[in-house]
């Protein structure tokens, strides 16, 4: 069913622009009527942050910026739906075009920079969908002309306190500016103190949520030692590795290749997946990390598990995969596991030092 809707669906889609086809797929998850692929095999079932999830493949955040389709995700056969990124006041991003198909290389570059509708509308949807089931996790983030963005984390944490299932600490994106200088260590761990306290003072209301920190796959290995050893001492309790990076490979072919933003997709997967295993030897297993970049069947996402991931995220390669992508995931690691005779938790990490020797 999914793959005759890819089949239908993508030259239409194709023939617009991408931001527009975005909201056109999101108006459609709204209103069509779809398939449960809800059901996974019990192989597949992981535990991470306290949280049970059904199977690793997640959808991340960028997709539903706005909470407006957690359910319907979660009905195509994602384990987990993280929406946002959300900043308290509603901001527009930047200027259109912002969203670039680079098709030659199943890759798409992005400078949304953060457009959102603020804590209160989102916050409006997520509660309406209360008691449906499914793990949601919130992406918080700071608003572009913010004087104290840290306070932008911490307010995100307690507006969405009652209704989120974990929470993401989104440092990482490279299309607001100065951003990413959160990621060094005196400013990530005045943000991770004043993010992680505001949580447990909600957790006397709501219950104790998950915290999990996102890097971008673009830092230095002196980098990555600073956020690892502060995420470890500030207790965090897993990793997103990672955003969206601003390199660009050689390889590239396609007309749009120089856009300036973030890139993810194909091309992200060997990059993201050194960054992943570096994280991981790190972490030493202190807490778990989510894998993302350019999973496109079954084989890259159990590199990904292999590399260090217990969960998994993608989106970029929904664009050209289609959702059908999600089922073809679950089914493929299902069967290799069943192959083997073994689990997501005993392959996590098994060949982290091969992928983490060339970083």
């Amino acid at each position: 069913m999914t793959g005759l809707i890819n089949r239908l669906t993508r030259p239409l889609l194709f023939a617009m622009d991408p931001e527009t086809a975005h909201g056109f797929t999101i108006a459609a998850l709204k209103n069509m009527p779809l398939p449960d692929l809800a059901q996974h095999d019990p192989v597949l079932a992981v535990e991470a942050f306290g949280l049970h999830f059904p199977a690793p493949l997640g959808m991340a955040p960028g997709f539903d910026k706005g909470a407006d389709v957690p359910d319907p995700l979660l009905r195509l056969g994602f384990s987990h739906v993280e929406v946002g990124t959300i900043t308290p006041l509603p901001q527009p991003g930047n200027p259109r075009p912002r969203l670039f198909r680079l098709a030659e290389d199943d890759a798409v570059i992005n400078r949304f920079g953060f457009n959102s509708e603020g804590h209160a509308a989102v916050h409006a949807r997520l509660v309406a969908r209360k008691g449906r089931g499914g793990i949601v996790g919130v992406n918080v983030g700071a608003n572009k002309e913010s004087t104290d963005r840290s306070g932008d984390y911490a307010q995100g944490i307690r507006a969405f306190a009652d209704v989120a299932d974990y929470f993401t600490i989104n440092i990482s994106s490279p299309n607001t500016p100065g951003l990413r200088d959160l990621q060094q260590a005196s400013a990530l761990d005045a943000l991770l103190q004043q993010s992680l306290d505001t949580r447990d003072e909600m957790a006397a209301l709501y219950g104790r949520k998950p915290v999990l920190l996102k890097i971008a796959p673009d830092l230095t290995p002196g980098d990555l030692d600073d956020v690892v050893r502060v995420a470890r001492e500030r207790k965090v309790d897993g990793m997103i590795v990672g955003n969206t990076t601003i390199t660009r490979p050689d390889t590239l072919k396609s007309a749009h290749k120089g856009e300036m933003g973030g890139l993810s997709g194909k091309p992200l997967f060997e990059l993201s997946t050194k960054m992943l295993a570096a994280t991981y030897l790190r972490v030493e297993g202190q807490f778990p990390l989510i894998g993302v970049g350019g999973i496109q069947d079954a084989a890259t996402a159990l590199a990904k598990i292999e590399a260090g991931a217990t969960l998994l995220q993608v989106y970029s390669m929904l664009v050209y995969e289609g959702p059908g992508l999600v089922r073809d995931v679950h089914k493929g690691l299902a069967q290799e596991l069943k192959t083997r005779g073994t689990t997501i938790s005993a392959l996590c990490g098994s060949k982290a030092k091969d992928w983490a020797a060339g970083f």
